[in-house]
């Protein structure tokens, strides 16, 4: 999929692969692209491959297969300066499961030593996830798309004490201040995370709506006229009622879309 996902990013882009192994091929599938990959050698570790990428004008990073510990670190860093956006590839079987995964790479490594702000890092260049899975029939199908939205640290500390006449009260005052202190130090919820579209009983299904940050963002990333298709599509699918989308439907849109594309045409809905 991370392959296909290459034709519908701007070739106006450029694109940065790294690998530990060459497998995507993506200079031989997209020839016309500017696209270049490195990998490290028994000489010239990832880490440096990757200090010399970032000064390579990407627009967009590849980390293929975050399989280990130190390519965890390339793919945190990678997302976080550099690029517009990055791509990578992991076998977490839930959307928790790969925060975690992440974060204990990043306290393996010793990039941090605190499980909180390595779990904060990680959260906060994790925008979407798509959950690919492949049934015991070997269909091979997108489960679902999850949103991950970092929660905000607001400060509800008060200063309420200084009105108090009384030292019971200042003291209740003080009390509630260190609960709100004590509660977010051991129990903060640092992220919340939404499926966007989820595939159930042979359909894909629109569920919540994508954040207005990412929508955002992504707006301020496309042409006009992919903006204009990309309101119209939130409009049909958040703007009322939730509506079921058939697979044979979205596969052979997809594909009358690929074939209009490689012949240098866009298709008009």
């Amino acid at each position: 999929m991370l392959m296909g996902m290459i034709e519908n990013i701007y070739e106006t882009m450029n694109i940065r692969v790294q690998e530990t192994a060459f497998e995507l091929h993506l200079r031989k599938i997209y020839p016309t692209r500017n696209i270049l990959t490195f990998r490290e050698t028994e000489t010239i570790s990832g880490q440096e491959g990757l200090d010399v990428q970032k000064k390579t004008d990407g627009s967009v990073n590849i980390i293929g297969e975050v399989a280990t510990d130190p390519v965890a670190s390339w793919m945190i860093q990678a997302a976080q300066v550099a690029s517009k956006f990055t791509l990578f590839t992991h076998h977490a079987k839930t959307f928790p499961n790969l925060v975690t995964a992440l974060r204990n790479s990043m306290l393996r490594t010793g990039v941090f030593t605190d499980e909180k702000t390595a779990e904060e890092q990680v959260v906060q260049v994790l925008n979407f996830d798509v959950h690919l899975v492949k049934d015991f029939r070997g269909r091979r199908y997108i489960e679902r798309v999850t949103e991950c939205i970092p929660v905000e640290d607001k400060n509800e500390y008060t200063y309420d004490h200084r009105k108090e006449k009384t030292l019971e009260g200042k003291l209740d005052k003080f009390i509630d201040n260190a609960t709100n202190y004590f509660s977010k130090t051991t129990n903060r919820e640092l992220y919340k995370y939404v499926n966007i579209m989820e595939y159930i009983n042979d359909e894909y299904v629109m569920t919540n709506k994508i954040s207005d940050y990412n929508l955002k963002e992504m707006r301020s990333n496309m042409d006009e006229a992919d903006i204009e298709a990309f309101d119209e599509f939130i409009e049909r699918n958040w703007g009322s009622k939730s509506k079921a989308i058939p697979v044979s439907a979205t596969v052979s849109a997809n594909s009358a879309d690929a074939q209009q594309k490689r012949r240098g045409r866009p298709r008009k809905n």
